[in-house]
């Protein structure tokens, strides 16, 4: 259940910074549903992937590059789903970064990642 709570807020973000930032644009929910989901999958299997196999440039840059990895998943993330497009890498990279902070805000809000006392 918590994990669908996820997607939902990540969608909702989605949604909510699509329509303000003008380079990045999504057709509708269903839309940033299927980006909350492909996210979901490109974080948890490519990312880990892609971090440990540019270990070396990511010490170079003092951790920067990681930002730049973000901004790759957003990138796949858009070829993957029709209906978001996504200018180009800059707008990918500002948007993986909103996108951060308000899913973080939003998943404290509604208690997301509160340990439940059973």
């Amino acid at each position: 259940m918590n994990f669908i709570l996820k997607i939902i807020i990540s969608a909702v973000a989605v949604f909510i910074i699509a329509s303000y930032l003008p380079g990045v644009t999504v057709d509708d929910y269903v839309a940033a549903l299927k980006v909350a989901v492909v996210l979901a999958f490109l974080n948890a299997i490519v990312k880990p992937i892609l971090t440990v196999l540019t270990i070396p440039i990511t010490i170079f840059t003092l951790g920067f590059f990681l930002l730049a990895i973000n901004a790759f998943m957003i990138i796949f993330a858009e070829k993957l789903v029709q209906g978001f497009h996504v200018k180009d890498f800059w707008w990918a990279l500002l948007f993986s970064l909103i996108l951060s902070i308000l899913t973080g805000i939003l998943n404290a809000l509604f208690g997301v990642n509160k340990k439940s006392e059973d």
